[in-house]
């Protein structure tokens, strides 16, 4: 079933009825604070919430702290910072995240139960707590405060990424907001997301509807293969929309659905779009697979890998490098039975090169979005992966990421 799903123009984390949020330069990031680096993002009302978090064994304070909070399925506000990710810190990194959400309590009105919290940056260094403790006064929460908030938590971002949507028979939205360049990987990455909607959502079904999603968006996008120890995506229904509560298996729930997973994607493909010093938007589909499983590996495995992204950079039409990521993707493959286009040009047609005129490859690859696809010509499943090429502007940022 198909719905129509209107996207609101400037639409972002704050477009659902009740949803605040607001930013102030801290100075976590600098002491001049000459930029946003701190801010909150609160309900009205008590949100059904849930989340995904990084699947890294070392896990920042934070993605602790969030972990623990949300096993009740409620939350009020969220509290975030860059500049510092608040990981590897020991004991002392616990506390500053657990101050950091009674400071945020107590400048809301709620329980710190309530409040969650987030950081991006630096691993390895202690927060600047003396500037975060006045910093959350400053912090002033509005209905367009989105934008404000999307900002401070970039990191080598060179643009905010935001999202609304309008979708179901009464009218819900869903809005949203992610930060991510580098360290991009499936199975979440360098990146935090912040989902609101004012729908009415039981937080059960809140988190399977997450859960799918994030799969076929976040867990779909690859910068470098790094993943970090503070990825987040969190989701706040507060229910303030009219209409009956949404549950899994009604029409109602599939809208639902479909509208999650519309903000999802456009938010990972923002993402990719934004790798460090990306020039070119990769998209990998992969169809014909023998399941979905087969299909996700084998697009994330060539989307993601280093060779075939080095030669989207240089515009080489080396079309082996494709094969040989399939090959090693762990998806079930027979050669004999692989279509590889780029663009809407064949370079192999049942496992037989083609004739094509290189040129007209290089012309295509040349642009700033590229498209790859394969049929492996197995069975019916089908998978989209999100990437961005290799240049070398992606080692000097991150040869010079502490200095």
């Amino acid at each position: 079933m198909e719905t129509r799903v209107e996207f609101i123009p400037s639409g972002g984390v704050t477009s659902p009825k009740g949803f605040l949020a607001g930013a102030t330069s801290a100075g976590i990031r600098s002491k001049a604070g000459d930029r946003l680096d701190l801010g909150i993002l609160s309900s009205e009302v008590h949100c059904a919430a849930v989340a995904v978090f990084t699947t890294n064994q070392i896990k920042a304070a934070s993605v602790v702290l969030c972990q623990k909070r949300l096993q009740g399925g409620r939350a009020v506000a969220v509290v975030v910072n860059s500049g510092c990710a608040n990981a590897c810190t020991g004991e002392s990194g616990m506390a500053d995240a657990v101050e950091m959400t009674d400071l945020t309590a107590g400048r809301i009105g709620v329980s710190p139960d309530y409040v969650l919290v987030a950081s991006t940056g630096v691993i390895g260094e202690r927060l600047p707590m003396e500037r975060i403790r006045a910093g959350v006064g400053q912090v002033v929460l509005k209905a367009d405060g989105g934008h404000e908030l999307a900002t401070a938590i970039m990191t080598t971002d060179t643009v905010p990424k935001e999202v609304a949507v309008r979708a179901g028979e009464d009218g819900f939205v869903i809005g949203g907001m992610a930060k991510g360049s580098g360290m991009i990987h499936p199975e979440l990455a360098t990146m935090l997301c912040f989902l609101t909607t004012d729908a009415s959502v039981d937080a059960d079904f809140l988190r399977l509807a997450l859960r799918e999603a994030v799969d076929i968006s976040f867990n779909m996008v690859t910068v470098d293969g790094d993943t970090s120890p503070n990825d987040m995506v969190l989701i706040m229904a507060n229910g303030l929309a009219a209409g009956e509560a949404i549950i899994p298996g009604s029409r109602q729930g599939e809208i639902f659905q479909q509208a999650l997973n519309q903000v999802c994607i456009n938010l990972a493909k923002a993402i990719a779009r934004d790798g460090e010093g990306a020039g070119r938007f990769i998209e990998v589909t992969v169809s014909g697979a023998a399941s979905v499983a087969d299909a996700r590996s084998a697009a994330r495995t060539i989307v993601g890998s280093p060779l075939v992204k080095a030669a989207v950079h240089g515009s080489d039409p080396n079309w082996g490098r494709v094969v040989a990521a399939v090959g090693r993707s762990g998806a079930a493959v027979v050669e004999t039975k692989i279509n590889l286009y780029m663009g809407d040009i064949c370079l192999l047609n049942d496992g037989c090169p083609r004739r094509f005129d290189r040129g007209e490859v290089v012309k295509l690859l040349s642009n700033c979005e590229v498209s790859i696809a394969l049929n492996l010509n197995l069975g019916s499943a089908q998978a989209t992966a999100w990437g961005c090429d290799l240049s070398e502007e992606y080692v000097t940022i991150n040869s010079q990421y502490t200095t």
